[in-house]
């Protein structure tokens, strides 16, 4: 893959998804006046909610008040920025996804013209779902009769792409919610404007990489890190505030490295217990270990286990990032249920829920994990999404806890109560927690004990990597 592209469209994409975000919080009357919030008070007469001077579906009050709650919680930057990165975390997700056969299950491109329609007609781009609203309608859960009207009024084919973007945002919260939010989530408020215009947003997504780039899952991986590059620039070498800990310490790790790490743990824990598996000839980064004293061996061989189920492997990263470690674990975990003759059509949903764990202290890195993972087990089983899939992939968010809907949750104030490492029942933020395991050295049996309870994990052995 040439990174190239990547690393220069990233960071001009987020300028610009920060910028659109921010105009169009602007129209539902929030501002950021001198570095002070300012929020106008909607008027609501009949069907209609003015807000300075725009006009609005009364139907979007509430949505608009939890809006304007949270940019109260947080400040305007920071739901900007927020919600602008996981506006670009659903539209590459999109578009990952269009670029594969039958990943859609309309068929049709949500971003993008067709291969034959080419660059689109007149001033804008011309997405193909667009030209084929009336077919999509009933998949996407909307009413069908609208979008006709709508196609048929030949001037509306902004309001009708902003429905039938956000209809297939409601269709994949099925299988990824922890990525598409639920029906008339407040952040579909912020979905930028212009979109089938020539400068949308969604112009350099589309050809800014060419589609061949989109072939390897691992592009995900270098948006994350190229996303927030600049803003690590900004923060590295400096006292990093908690928002921004995320960016100053990510770090993409290149694909031979985790091969190693992977291979190295998963792997040789499986080949200490099956020495011959012919696992080992899959592993080009494998490296056997020396041969060792008779008393180490006899050592080694009362702690490694007989025989091994698969299901009871346990891979847990707790700095996940986009997944790349967790998605390299998945192609070794397919092999030793290859090797154990599972089903082939059982090996994804095993893998997801019984085998891979990961942690990140950014929610949106977390959304990528979640979603890389879902797309190697889309490679392997083409009706995963309809398989209620529980990812074990977390957000450890502070002052917010566990965070996304449709995975494994708990709150870290519970864990901290849980963890009472001082004996005493404190409830700490993300960064007391960590300060106190990692730099104090307390307990860390107890850590992990409780921990694994919490993920629902059998007692921890050996077998954890």
């Amino acid at each position: 893959m040439n990174t190239n592209n990547i690393k220069k469209y990233a960071p001009i994409a987020r300028r610009e998804f920060i910028e659109a975000v921010g105009k169009r919080l602007n129209q539902f009357g929030v501002y950021n006046k001198g570095n002070t919030l300012t929020i106008s008070e909607p008027t609501v007469s009949g069907s209609v909610m003015q807000i300075d001077g725009n006009a609005f579906d009364a139907g979007l009050a509430p949505a608009r008040k939890r809006l304007t709650i949270r940019a109260e919680q947080l400040g305007f930057d920071a739901l900007v920025e927020h919600v602008a990165y996981t506006w670009f975390n659903r539209l590459c997700a999109i578009r990952f996804m269009e670029l594969k056969p039958d990943y859609l299950e309309h068929g049709f491109r949500v971003l993008s013209p067709s291969p034959s329609q080419g660059e689109g007609r007149g001033e804008g781009i011309i997405p193909e779902i667009l030209d084929h609203a009336q077919y999509v309608a009933e998949a996407l859960g909307l009413e069908r009769n609208h979008i006709v009207e709508l196609k048929l009024a030949g001037n509306k084919d902004e309001a009708l792409y902003r429905e039938l973007l956000l209809g297939q945002c409601h269709q994949l919260h099925q299988a990824m919610p922890f990525l598409f939010e639920a029906l008339d989530d407040e952040t579909e408020l912020l979905l930028p404007d212009n979109l089938t215009r020539t400068d949308s947003i969604l112009r350099g997504l589309v050809d800014g990489i060419p589609e061949e780039d989109w072939e390897q899952v691992e592009i995900i991986g270098w948006l994350y890190q190229f996303y927030i590059s600049e803003k690590k620039d900004q923060v590295i070498g400096k006292v990093v505030k908690s928002e921004d800990i995320p960016a100053a310490t990510q770090l993409f790790t290149p694909n031979w490295i985790v091969k190693y790490l992977v291979q190295n743990s998963v792997g040789r824990q499986w080949l200490m217990t099956y020495p011959d598996s012919g696992l080992k000839a899959q592993m080009d980064y494998y490296i056997t270990p020396a041969e060792q004293e008779a008393a180490v061996g006899v050592a080694l061989a009362a702690i490694t286990p007989t025989s091994i189920e698969p299901e009871t492997i346990k891979v847990i990263d707790p700095a996940c990032g986009s997944g790349h470690i967790l998605v390299e674990a998945y192609n070794l975990l397919k092999a030793i249920y290859e090797e154990r003759s599972y089903r082939s059509r059982d090996i994804p949903k095993l893998i997801l829920e019984n085998n891979l764990y990961g942690l990140d202290i950014d929610d949106r890195a977390a959304q990528l994990a979640g979603f890389a993972l879902m797309m190697k087990a889309r490679e392997d089983d083409r009706r995963i999404f309809t398989r209620d899939i529980k990812l074990n992939v977390l957000a450890l968010v502070e002052g917010l806890g566990f965070r996304g809907e449709g995975l494994a949750g708990c709150y870290l104030e519970d864990l901290w109560a849980a963890l009472d490492l001082e004996g005493v029942r404190k409830r700490g933020e993300n960064l007391d927690l960590f300060d106190v395991v990692a730099h104090r050295s307390l307990n860390f049996f107890k850590v992990r004990k409780i921990v694994a309870e919490y993920f629902h994990l059998p007692p921890w052995k050996h077998q954890y990597t």
